[in-house]
């Protein structure tokens, strides 16, 4: 593991019941834990994932006259400033001065300071949170930050993950180590083979819109239960990656089979000897069976549908076979004014079927759903037809481009009449060039649908990969079944 280290447990930190069990969270809290004072725990920090908005906290550390402790142990990525079309021509290819600027001081930055760097011209350049599981950074057990809320995504690996702002992530280049408040603990078990046409991107949205946006405020997530375990890594990582969204502080899925398959041969993955200490350890992670959480929350997943958001927020999500809901239909004032705030922005109106909302674009990509395995899923629908509006599929690495045109999936595209773009964030930050119109309605796999997040009076309804290619070959929201069988 190059210079990693974990600190030592401290019985201090706690984390344990009664009864001494502890849950996955709590082992990988007091694995950390250096010292606890004013409330507060200093935690040691594996690894850190920095990206062109790390710019702040480059200009901190240099503006106190600190170097970087462990350089080897942060890793810098281009990926929000990037552009999505013309990057064979490096940085020449990005138009505009100060977003050149911020990829250039990135790049600079990480050279002068040692830090390893997967820049505009690097083999394995991609999204800050596709490419470190593709390389093997990520590990079970570690504890990791970045200058990304959706930092959380690496969860999924058994890992305590997280985003941070830029004076803290100054503070662990400088030191290695963080200040942090420790959070609550929830469980979410979800049970049950989800049905045909149901992906881990409908999963994690009928969770969101079952607690609410704020529903795991200051709560680290634990996800459990057979639908669960029955996910590929890239699938839990698509749900890790939007427990932000739910308002939760991490996300993560207890390491097994699945995530040490994926691992195996993996770049930064132990060899030999070393792997085999590797799962022992990675094995002992699992919180005990009697653990106890803060909250629990119990889905059926066989209840779910292909899911489509309608507002602007995420927890604004409903079944494709649904409706545009009432205000009137509100359970309480507060969610009325929510709800008719969000149908005002979105020009939609109550009771229409979702599937009668007409689209302008759709975005295939970021680092929710830009991996092989969700680039194979809107093909799959891609073939069936041809885009009825502009769609854009921008995987989420260069690994994943070059994999996918492997497989011919870029043809699939193509002869479609969608658009296959270089890797990048594209559209899901819109602050690369790529952004929509003021009131142009767009279908996305990111992760956010709020107000002007994609642009300025850009409306955006969020979707798995194959919803949004079935919406691609509709002109409008369609339930991916329908073209599926």
């Amino acid at each position: 593991m190059n210079d990693d280290r974990a600190a030592s447990s401290d019985a201090s930190a706690g984390g344990a019941d009664a009864s001494g069990a502890k849950t996955l969270f709590a082992r990988l809290w007091d694995r950390h834990h250096v010292l606890t004072e004013d409330g507060e725990s200093l935690l040691y920090i594996d690894r850190a994932l920095a990206q062109e908005n790390t710019y702040h906290a480059f200009v901190a550390l240099e503006a106190q006259q600190r170097t970087v402790l462990r350089p080897r142990q942060i890793y810098a990525f281009t990926d929000h400033y990037v552009p999505t079309t013309g990057q064979a021509k490096g940085l020449a290819g990005i138009p505009v001065a100060e977003i050149r600027g911020m990829v250039q001081k990135l790049q600079d930055f990480a050279r002068s300071h040692g830090i390893n760097l997967y820049g505009i011209d690097h083999a394995q350049q991609g999204i800050m949170h596709i490419v470190p599981p593709e390389l093997g950074i990520v590990q079970p057990g570690m504890a990791l930050i970045g200058n990304d809320s959706h930092t959380s995504t690496h969860g999924a690996f058994g890992c305590l993950a997280y985003g941070v702002g830029a004076s803290e992530f100054a503070h662990v280049m400088a030191t290695q180590t963080l200040w942090q408040t420790r959070p609550g603990t929830l469980r979410i078990t979800l049970d049950g083979a989800p049905g045909f046409g149901v992906t881990a991107k409908d999963l994690i949205l009928a969770i969101i819109a079952r607690i609410g946006a704020d529903g795991a405020t200051d709560h680290a997530i634990e996800y459990a239960g057979s639908a669960i375990r029955a996910l590929s890594m890239e699938a839990r990582m698509t749900v890790c990656n939007m427990s932000i969204e739910a308002g939760g502080r991490a996300g993560m899925v207890a390491p097994d089979d699945t995530t040490f398959a994926y691992l195996e041969g993996r770049e930064h993955a132990p060899k030999g000897a070393a792997w085999e200490r590797a799962l022992d350890f990675w094995r002992s992670l699992p919180g005990d069976a009697n653990a106890r959480f803060d909250r629990e929350v119990v889905l059926d997943a066989t209840g779910i549908a292909p899911t489509v958001t309608w507002g602007i927020s995420p927890a604004h999500a409903l079944p494709i076979d649904d409706c545009v809901p009432d205000p009137g239909h509100a359970p309480d004032a507060k969610i009325a004014g929510e709800w008719q705030t969000a149908l005002d922005y979105m020009a939609l109106v109550p009771g229409m079927a979702l599937t009668d909302i007409a689209v302008d674009r759709v975005f295939i990509g970021s680092c929710t759903n830009a991996r092989i395995e969700d680039l194979r899923a809107a093909a799959q629908v891609a073939r069936l037809g041809r885009a009825k509006v502009p769609a854009w599929v921008v995987p989420g690495s260069q690994s994943v481009r070059r994999q996918a045109e492997a497989e011919g999936l870029d043809r699939i595209f193509r002869d479609a009449g969608f658009e296959w773009r270089d890797p990048g964030c594209s559209l899901c930050t819109a602050i690369n060039g790529d952004q929509l119109e003021p009131g142009e309605r767009c279908v996305s796999t990111s992760n956010r649908n709020f107000r002007n997040r994609q642009g300025p009076g850009g409306r955006t309804h969020l979707a798995s990969p194959a919803m949004a290619a079935a919406a691609a070959l509709s002109g409008h929201l369609a339930d991916v079944r329908t073209l599926l069988r």
